[in-house]
């Protein structure tokens, strides 16, 4: 696209060896699943169209993502994904809490967003290319090795992980995840069971020679991996609704995909990725059914179902657990928290620019300014979604 010779260069390149044709192929596979699906679990609903279009971007972006050989194709791909996957959480969009929500989702992949770009920025002020095949050393996956130095591949590598957290929603980005529920089943299930939800995952496989320079940066992988799938368990345990738990799941063993590749098994953790991602959509897109049959089972027996002891149950055997399950049931905070210490001091900030920019204004004018239109956007709690 643009040559400026011994300085940058940006390219549009796809790359076809053991990580992107599997991954492009179960791309390929599950879309054509969920859309078979969705074309007739959706044939009574208002934006059946919109639906599709918005679900065909998701596939392009998916496919870009999985073939890209230089970040710039990448980030593409990226950004399709996450467009897509904010505006069909959304989709129900005559209800005001897809919509918070669909927001919400955005302004996490925002943030995501963000740290990948400047981890392009860093990448082309290093190496004046964004190359993966310059960038990371010749040769099949996984067996390149990087040209940085240790600690350039931690600056790199460790704002891959930020767009990775928020991507895939690992800690502390999690709280989005139940959150994007609330768009139509075949969406969840593409998305947040099967493919979007993998994507940091394999965004790490990709940049994993990163890794092998770094022993703090697979540190950081590894623990981040581990606590999401710890905080998903608990979180999923306590779910009340079949999404949400199917969600947490699919996060649980997103973790430990992101601590296998961060322990260096990195064939492990495709063939994870591949088999979790074909089993979530099988569940997810089964979900509605499997709630009518249980509704049958039950009324012909004229009782309902025994409930299976639960981790709660054992853990809670003449133990007081209450500040755990409630810590559980909040999601551990992570959306409070984010909101308190991230998002609260970012709008004092920019009200503060604001009063500057009008105490400025009427200096010049001599005269009072007209007050500044301000949008309040209440995400809610997180009762409100549970």
């Amino acid at each position: 696209w643009v040559a400026i010779p011994h300085l940058y260069h940006f390219s549009f390149k796809f790359v076809y060896d053991r990580l992107s044709v599997p991954f492009a192929a179960l791309s390929f596979v599950l879309g054509g699943t969920i859309g078979a699906f969705a074309s007739r679990y959706m044939h009574r609903e208002r934006g059946f169209n919109r639906f599709f279009v918005l679900y065909s971007l998701f596939i392009l972006g998916m496919e870009m993502t999985a073939l890209a050989g230089t970040i710039e194709t990448l980030f593409t791909g990226w950004e399709l994904v996450g467009l897509s996957s904010a505006l069909l959480v959304a989709f129900f969009q005559e209800r005001p809490a897809p919509a918070r929500n669909g927001l919400w989702v955005w302004v996490v992949y925002r943030v995501s967003d963000a740290a990948l770009v400047l981890a392009a920025v860093v990448m082309h002020h290093l190496r004046g290319e964004g190359d993966f095949d310059r960038l990371l050393g010749a040769g099949p996956w996984p067996d390149e090795v990087s040209l940085m130095t240790a600690k350039q591949a931690l600056i790199v590598g460790s704002l891959l992980l930020i767009a990775v957290a928020g991507k895939s929603a690992l800690v502390p980005f999690s709280g989005w995840l139940p959150r994007a529920m609330e768009g139509p089943t075949p969406s969840s299930a593409v998305f947040y069971g099967a493919l979007s939800v993998h994507l940091g995952a394999f965004l790490l496989l990709r940049v994993s020679p990163l890794l092998d320079k770094s022993a703090t940066l697979c540190t950081g992988v590894v623990v981040l991996g581990l606590m999401t799938a710890f905080f998903a368990y608990l979180a999923g345990s306590v779910q009340t609704d079949i999404k949400s738990a199917l969600s947490f799941a699919s996060l649980s063993q997103v973790g430990f995909i992101v601590a296998e590749i961060g322990l260096g098994f990195r064939y492990v953790a495709l063939v994870h990725l591949l088999g979790h991602a074909s089993l979530r959509t099988l569940q997810f897109i089964r979900a509605p059914s499997l709630l009518q049959d249980y509704r049958t089972i039950e009324d012909a027996i004229g009782r309902r179902l025994p409930r299976a002891e639960t981790i709660w149950d054992r853990m809670a055997k003449g133990r007081d657990l209450t500040w755990l399950y409630r810590l559980a049931l909040e999601r551990g905070y992570l959306d409070r928290a984010l909101i308190q210490y991230a998002v609260s001091p970012f709008l004092q900030a920019l009200r503060w620019c604001d009063t500057l920019e009008r105490r400025w204004t009427d200096l010049l004018t001599g005269k009072a300014s007209r007050e500044s239109d301000e949008v309040k956007v209440h995400f809610g709690t997180s009762d409100e979604f549970s």
